[in-house]
């Protein structure tokens, strides 16, 4: 019996608020760890005019902006779930790759289940922050992205922007697993 291959998918979000279905994912960012040219991204009409002023100051979006040149939730997911298709082809399990996991993928998560059925990449997401803990025995608090920015000197830095803040974690993800013990790369 041979396990399925592992394709690490990065994904960054932009929202307007702290919880989904209360507040509107905004923008997707993600890309293949193994290869970060291969990318997806868009940027999604809002499902409500809910918003916290310094999440939307965050994102420099603006939801009358996104309510007329946004595309809607559902062909935002269709053609996300197609793009992970292309990217795991028929024998790659999809793992989201996140930084803080768990906040972006309870967005994603909401937005396949609510608008697809089914979340492709199941009912969980490998988060940087805790890898990046177990990989270095360090303390939550030195888990902060400029904290670990500092330690492993990527080439790239967050910005905010859902794409590029996907590779910028692929990168870090790479780099943790080159200092993982026992791991090659």
């Amino acid at each position: 019996m041979s396990l399925a291959r592992e394709v690490f998918i990065s994904v960054d979000i932009e929202t307007s608020g702290p919880i989904p279905g209360e507040y509107s994912l905004l923008s997707i960012g993600a890309c293949w760890v193994d290869d970060d040219s291969q990318t997806f991204e868009c940027e999604l009409q809002p499902i409500n005019s809910n918003a916290v002023q310094a999440a939307m100051e965050v994102t420099g979006l603006s939801l009358d902006r996104l309510q007329r040149d946004g595309i809607t939730p559902s062909d935002a997911m269709h053609r996300f779930r197609n793009w992970l298709e292309k990217i795991s082809k028929p024998d790659g399990k999809l793992v989201f790759v996140g930084f803080n996991a768990s906040f972006d993928w309870s967005f994603v998560n909401y937005y396949f289940h609510r608008y697809l059925g089914e979340n492709p990449f199941g009912f969980t997401a490998l988060d940087i922050k805790s890898l990046f803990m177990g990989a270095t025995g360090c303390d939550w608090d030195s888990t902060r992205s400029s904290k670990i920015a500092s330690v492993l000197k990527p080439s790239r830095s967050g910005s905010h922007d859902a794409l590029q803040d996907a590779r910028y974690q692929a990168e870090i993800f790479r780099l943790i697993r080159k200092i993982t013990p026992g791991r090659n790369g």
